[in-house]
C-alpha cells in the first residue's frame, strides 16, 4: 500500500498542534456562539500565557533573598497581567469587529432615557470593565432572531436578546439583561460585526436559595441581598466608562495624531482644527455635467401637421357651404327658416325642428 508523500505543512486534526481553518461562510448565529466561547476560555488563555511569563521574569532575578527583588518581581507581575489584559481584549475585538465598527447602548435610567454609541478602539475597554465590576462569566443567548442578506451585510435581529452575567461580589447573583439586539456583519469569509445595537428593556437579579436560608436569621445580611447590584444591567463600572466615552469619543483624532506624530496636546488641536476650518472654507466640488446629445427633428411630423391643418380647414369650409346651400334653397321656395330647437322631442322623436312662414303669412313647421 502506497503512501502519500509527508507535507511538512500539514497538521492533523487528531493531533496536539492547533490548526487554523479555512475560512468558510457560517450562520451569523454561529459567531455570536463562537464570541461566547472565547468569552468563557479568556480565564484559560491569559492563565497560560501569564504563566509561561511569569517564569521568565523570577528567572532574570537572583536566588536570594532580597526585599528589593521581591517587590520588583511583584510590579512585574502586576505590570505583566494589565498587559495580557489588554492584548488579549484588542485580540478579540479584532477577531469579532471590523476596523471601523461602532457599538450603541441604549437604556433607561432613573433620570431619562441614555444612548451611548464607542468606536472601535474603545471597544475592547468596555468589555474588559464589564469584568472589572465583579462579573466572572459573560454570554449572549438569541432566541428567534431574522437574518437578512444584502450586498455587502448580513442584519440579524433577534427581539429576544438575554445577556447573562455571572457576578462573584459583592455576593453571588446570576443577572439576566434582556432587550433587542441588531448586529451588521460583514458578508466576508470572516464575517465580523460591523454594528452592534442593544436596547435595554428590562432586566432580573437572580440570587440562589441557598443563600438565602444560610442568612435567614440575619435581618442585615438580608436587607443587603435585596438590594440590586447593578442598574439596568449593567455594573457601575461599565456605566462610568459609557460616561467617560461621551468625552473620550470626540477627542480619538487629536490621541491618534499625538500618537502618529508625537505633537504637543496643544498643536494636535491647533491642527485639528485648521484642516476642519479649510474643509468649511473650500467650496464643494461641482458635479460633472454629461454632455447633452442634439435631437434630430423630423420631417414627416411638420408635414403631417399640416395636412391634418388643412383636412380641418376643408372640412370646416365645406360645412359652410353646405349650410348656405340650404337656406338658399328655402329662400328660393319662399320660405323663412326659424330654428326651433329644444331639448323636447318633438312629434317624431327630433330634438330639433324648424317653423317656416309662408308668403300668405301662415305658419308652417317642417322637420
Amino acid at each position: 500500500m502506497s503512501s502519500t508523500p509527508h507535507d511538512p505543512f500539514y497538521s492533523s486534526p487528531f493531533g496536539p498542534f492547533y490548526r487554523r481553518h479555512t475560512p468558510y461562510m457560517v450562520q451569523p448565529e454561529y459567531r455570536i456562539y463562537e464570541m461566547n466561547k472565547r468569552l468563557q476560555s479568556r480565564t484559560e488563555d491569559l492563565y497560560m500565557a501569564s504563566e509561561n511569563q511569569l517564569c521568565h521574569i523570577i528567572g532574570n532575578y537572583d536566588d536570594d533573598d532580597d526585599d528589593d527583588d521581591d517587590t520588583l518581581i511583584l510590579d512585574s507581575i502586576s505590570k505583566l497581567n494589565n498587559d495580557s489584559d489588554n492584548l488579549w481584549w484588542d485580540a478579540f475585538a479584532t477577531e469579532f469587529f471590523e476596523d471601523d465598527a461602532t457599538l450603541t447602548l441604549s437604556f433607561c435610567l432613573e433620570d431619562g432615557p441614555k444612548r451611548y454609541t464607542i468606536g472601535r478602539t474603545l471597544i475592547p475597554r468596555y468589555f474588559s470593565t464589564v469584568f472589572e465590576g465583579g462579573v466572572t462569566d459573560l454570554y449572549y443567548i438569541l432566541k428567534h432572531s431574522k437574518e437578512s442578506y444584502h450586498n455587502s451585510s448580513i442584519t440579524v435581529d433577534c427581539d429576544q436578546c438575554t445577556m447573562v452575567t455571572q457576578h462573584g461580589k459583592p455576593m453571588f447573583t446570576k443577572v439576566c439583561t434582556e432587550g433587542r439586539l441588531i448586529l451588521e456583519f460583514t458578508f466576508d469569509d470572516l464575517m465580523r460585526i460591523k454594528t452592534w445595537h442593544f436596547t435595554i428593556r428590562q432586566y432580573r437579579e437572580l440570587v440562589p436559595r441557598s443563600i438565602l436560608a444560610m442568612h435567614a436569621q440575619d435581618p442585615q445580611v438580608l436587607d443587603q441581598l435585596s438590594k440590586n447590584i447593578t442598574r439596568m444591567g449593567l455594573t457601575n463600572f461599565t456605566l462610568n466608562y459609557l460616561r467617560l466615552c461621551v468625552i473620550l469619543e470626540p477627542m480619538q483624532e487629536l490621541m491618534s495624531r499625538h500618537k502618529t506624530y508625537n505633537l504637543s496636546p496643544r498643536d494636535c488641536l491647533k491642527t485639528c482644527l485648521f484642516q476642519k476650518w479649510q474643509r468649511m472654507v473650500a467650496p464643494p466640488a461641482e458635479p460633472t455635467r454629461q454632455p447633452t446629445t442634439k435631437r434630430r427633428k423630423r420631417k414627416n411630423s411638420t408635414s403631417s401637421t399640416s395636412n391634418s391643418s388643412a383636412g380641418n380647414n376643408a372640412n370646416s369650409t365645406g360645412s359652410k357651404k353646405k349650410t348656405t346651400a340650404a337656406n338658399l334653397s328655402l329662400s328660393s321656395q319662399g320660405l323663412g327658416a326659424i330654428p326651433n330647437c329644444s331639448l323636447n322631442p318633438g312629434r317624431d322623436g327630433d330634438l330639433c325642428h324648424s317653423t317656416a312662414v309662408t308668403p300668405s303669412g301662415q305658419f308652417k313647421e317642417k322637420h
